[in-house]
Order: C-alpha cells, then sequence, then structure tokens
C-alpha cells in the first residue's frame, strides 16, 4: 500500500490548497483565545505507522504550526486513563488535540476537557451521517470524526458454497449453520469478542441492538434497558454458549484471538472489526480466497452493528486552538482521508470513498462496510460510559458463565445502570 511519487505530490498539492483555503476563513471556536502556533496531536500507539508520515505533509507546508505526534499506550483503557490524568492534572495544555474512541466523547464533553466546536467550520456534510452522531454531546459537536469502523460477520465461503448455503441473514439461519454445518467440517459454529472488556460491551450491544432494545436515553439520564428485546437479544448469545454452537473458547476472545481463531480455520463464522477480513484474506493466510464478508445478522434480517472508531477533539486548554482546528480540517479531508485508509488500514469517514473503484478493488470489502456503518448505532452514551461498560461487561460475563439467567441479567442491569445514572 505505497503510493508513488507522482501521488505523493499531487497529494501535497492537493493539501496545499485545501489548508489555504481554510486559513483565508479561519475563525476562533469555543472557548479561551484564539491562536496559531505549533501543536501536539495525542493518540493511542499507531500499530501500522501511518500517521507520522502523514503529518509529515503538513508541517512541510505549515513550518510555523509544526504537529508533534505523542503515542500513548497500545491499550485504550490506558490511553483513556492517560489522557484524563493530564486533563485533571497540572500540565493540563499538554496536548492540543486528542484523538478520542468515540464512546469517549460525551465524557470528556461533560466534564469539559474539550471545546465545544463551529458545524460550519468542518465538511460533516460529506461524511458517512451515522459518525457525526458519535462526536456530539448534548445537540452541540464537541470532535470531529476522524476512522469509522463497524462490526462484520466473517464466514467460510468455501464451507457454505460446498453446501449449497448463502451467507445467514437472519440469527436463525446463523444458529442452524453454526450447529448443523460446523460440526461437519470440524469447526466451532460462532465466535465474537467475550472476554469481559470493552468488546463484550460492543457484542452486547449489538446483539440488544439488532433485536431492537437499548440501554439508556437522553444522553445516560434515562435507563431503557428493561424490556423484552434486551432479554431477547442477550438470550441469543446465552444460548449459544450454553447449546455449543459458540465455543466455551470464545469466553477468553478478544479481538485479536478471535481472528487468529478464525484465520487458523477453526471457525466457520466470526464476529469482528474490517481488519481481520483483510488480514484473514491477505497471501500466507490459511483461509486466504476464502473468506466473505456480510452485515451482521438480526432476529429478522441484517443486525445493528456498533460503532467504532475515533473522533478528534480540541483541548479546552489548547495553547493554539486555531492551529488545532485547521489540523483537523487536514485530516479530515478527502486526500487524507483516502491516505489513512491506504497507508493505515482504517476506514474512512469521507462516503465518497466507499465507492470509489479503484479503493473497492483493492478493497472488496468497503460496499458491506458502509452498509453496516449507515445502519450502525453509537455505545450507549453517558458522561460515565466507562462505568456503563464496566456494569454491563460484568452482569453479561455472569450470564455468558451460567452464573445468572437472561431475565435476571437485565433486571440486574436495570437496578446497577440506575445507580450509575444517578450519580
Amino acid at each position: 500500500m505505497r503510493w508513488t511519487r507522482a501521488a505523493g505530490r499531487s497529494l501535497l498539492a492537493l493539501v496545499v490548497l485545501v489548508t489555504g483555503c481554510i486559513a483565508s476563513g479561519a475563525k476562533a471556536d469555543g472557548r479561551g483565545t484564539s491562536g496559531r502556533g505549533p501543536i501536539t496531536l495525542a493518540t493511542a500507539g499507531d500499530l501500522t505507522g501511518y500517521l507520522g508520515p502523514l503529518l509529515q505533509g503538513w508541517n512541510r507546508t505549515h513550518p510555523g504550526e509544526r504537529v508533534t505526534l505523542v503515542e500513548l499506550p497500545d491499550s485504550a483503557d490506558e490511553t483513556h486513563a492517560q489522557m484524563i490524568t493530564d486533563l485533571q492534572g497540572g500540565d493540563r495544555s499538554r496536548f492540543d488535540i486528542l484523538n478520542i474512541d468515540v464512546n469517549w466523547t460525551s465524557e470528556f464533553a461533560a466534564a469539559g476537557w474539550i471545546r465545544p466546536l463551529s458545524r460550519d467550520r468542518f465538511p460533516l456534510k460529506s461524511f458517512l451521517p451515522r459518525v457525526v452522531d458519535t462526536a456530539t454531546y448534548d445537540n452541540r459537536l464537541y470532535a470531529v470524526p476522524y476512522v469509522t469502523n463497524a462490526g462484520l460477520l466473517l464466514y467460510r465461503k468455501d464451507v457454505l458454497d460446498k453446501e449449497g448455503l448463502p451467507p445467514p441473514r437472519t440469527w436463525a439461519e446463523l444458529e442452524h449453520d453454526a450447529k448443523a454445518v460446523a460440526p461437519k467440517y470440524k469447526l466451532g459454529g460462532y465466535a465474537g469478542q467475550f472476554l469481559p472488556y470493552e468488546g463484550l460491551t460492543v457484542n452486547t450491544a449489538e446483539a440488544v441492538y439488532s433485536a431492537g432494545g437499548s440501554f439508556l436515553g437522553d444522553e445516560g439520564q434515562r435507563v431503557t434497558v428493561d424490556s423484552a428485546a434486551t432479554r431477547e437479544g442477550i438470550d441469543f448469545l446465552v444460548r449459544g454458549v450454553r447449546e455449543g454452537w459458540i465455543p466455551k473458547a470464545a469466553l477468553s476472545y478478544k479481538e485479536e484471538e478471535s481472528r487468529k481463531a478464525f484465520q487458523n480455520g477453526h471457525l466457520l463464522f466470526l464476529r469482528n472489526w474490517p481488519y481481520a477480513y483483510v488480514a484473514a484474506s491477505s497471501p500466507g493466510s490459511p483461509v486466504a480466497g476464502k473468506v466473505g464478508a456480510v452485515p451482521l445478522p438480526g432476529p429478522d434480517g441484517p443486525g445493528t452493528s456498533v460503532l467504532g472508531g475515533s473522533n478528534l477533539a480540541v483541548n479546552t486548554h489548547a495553547q493554539h486552538p486555531d492551529s488545532a482546528a485547521r489540523l483537523i480540517t487536514y485530516l479530515t479531508s478527502e486526500p487524507v482521508q483516502r491516505q489513512v485508509l491506504t497507508q493505515g488500514a482504517l476506514p474512512p469517514v469521507r462516503a465518497s470513498l466507499y465507492s470509489d473503484p479503484d479503493l473497492v478493488r483493492r478493497f472488496p470489502y468497503l460496499p458491506t462496510l458502509r452498509t453496516s456503518i449507515l445502519t450502525a448505532a453509537p455505545r450507549p452514551k453517558s458522561p460515565r460510559y466507562e462505568q456503563v461498560s464496566l456494569v454491563v461487561q460484568a452482569i453479561m460475563h455472569d450470564a455468558l458463565t451460567g452464573q445468572t439467567s437472561p431475565a435476571a441479567a437485565v433486571r440486574r442491569l436495570a437496578r446497577e445502570l440506575a445507580a450509575v445514572s444517578a450519580r
């Protein structure tokens, strides 16, 4: 995934044009004094190494507004903790821009750590519609979508083709194939990320949303989890473990463990992010050429994925907020978003890239991913999201391991989420 020198020169010319137009009409956003100057971007560890070279394009054309990249730990939990330590501590202006997980926006906004932004300043109408909602809190824009994501159902195309079966569109079809087809090929049926961590919250939310349920409303002020739909979603996963078509080993899976199990030929179906499709389809993979991807199934048809990705926010105490906003506009411009996909293998937020013929040839899952994103939903919005997620993880783990029933799990969720919301 390397650009030619000619393409690189074209990209640089576009960047100069885009950022020059931005500069002509730049205005201050939010609170504090507007200003331009050097800026710092904080992000979780860049596993593909694409971001440093990308930022060099900005630095070459903005010598007075050079950006310094600070990579925090790879773990989302550790990055979250370190950002909060800095934002609450004595060096609150250390970072100008924060690359935050989409589900942190409400928390950071409610705490006053990031500043509201002008919608007119950013190309929001060019983004996939669903992603903008992850960057808002209390009907105000507090961040700008940078990359997005949605869960997909990966499947062994070769196995289903031999059986004359299409990929499943409903839970009943998934369950049937996982129970009846997978054992014939000595495969596990279905897996997701069921270790008690953030991935379990995501998998639980997708099952609940697909059944028509929810957890919270009114930005986390109202608990909505106690419903028949929520019980149906939780029961789907609990039943899978109890009946064996979800292998017990999946209770220890995070993204990478589940990806390796599928890629090494041990599973018929896997819920994961698009990167797992890329890895499983790459040369040298034991299942290369045998993998398909479709939207997650639901009770009666396609289900609902949870939105992943990250948003770019400006620190309330940023020393140069105008330069920070200008860099965000640069990072979300179409030529740079194209590079985010081709160099970083990260799903872009620009809608036009999902139908670009050249990109679709290189990344054939893009149309499916676009469909999943357009019907996806954010994780429960709450200024206390971390506590909400911990509650969901703990209770769902007890349900999956048979320590509590789906009905009892829903009642407990209602009580404990109400306690979190009241704090």
